[in-house]
């Protein structure tokens, strides 16, 4: 589903989408809650590690490739708790989120358009 959502991407996305690595994991790890606070994995449904393309340098030297996670327990928890919402739809959203974030979007700028929770 999350492939589908980067493949479906406008065009001018894909080929730096195309650069980050996907990577689904039944729970975030330990130190990446730690990293932002926070104390319950079911409130970490993905995270993008890495650096957005609106602050990289041709000096940079990355030590992993960019990276945007997917939650898998904490994405279900939530679509069975929302009921209201296809299981598609919600890793689409989430999907969309993180790679928001890969383009340099805050989490400000993402709720300032993205109506989610409304």
């Amino acid at each position: 589903m999350a492939r589908d959502t980067v493949a479906g991407l406008p065009a001018p996305f894909r080929p730096a989408a195309r650069e980050v690595a996907l990577r689904v994991a039944d729970w975030p790890a330990r130190d990446m809650l730690e990293e932002l606070g926070l104390h319950d994995p079911l409130t970490l449904t993905g995270l993008y590690e890495g650096i957005p393309v609106t602050q990289k340098s041709y000096m940079d030297q990355p030590l992993a490739p960019d990276t945007v996670w997917l939650f898998r327990q904490p994405i279900l928890a939530e679509w069975r708790d929302r009921g209201d919402i296809g299981i598609a739809r919600l890793v689409a959203h989430v999907t969309i989120h993180e790679f928001a974030h890969h383009f340099g979007w805050s989490d400000a700028d993402i709720a300032s358009i993205d109506r989610w929770w409304e």
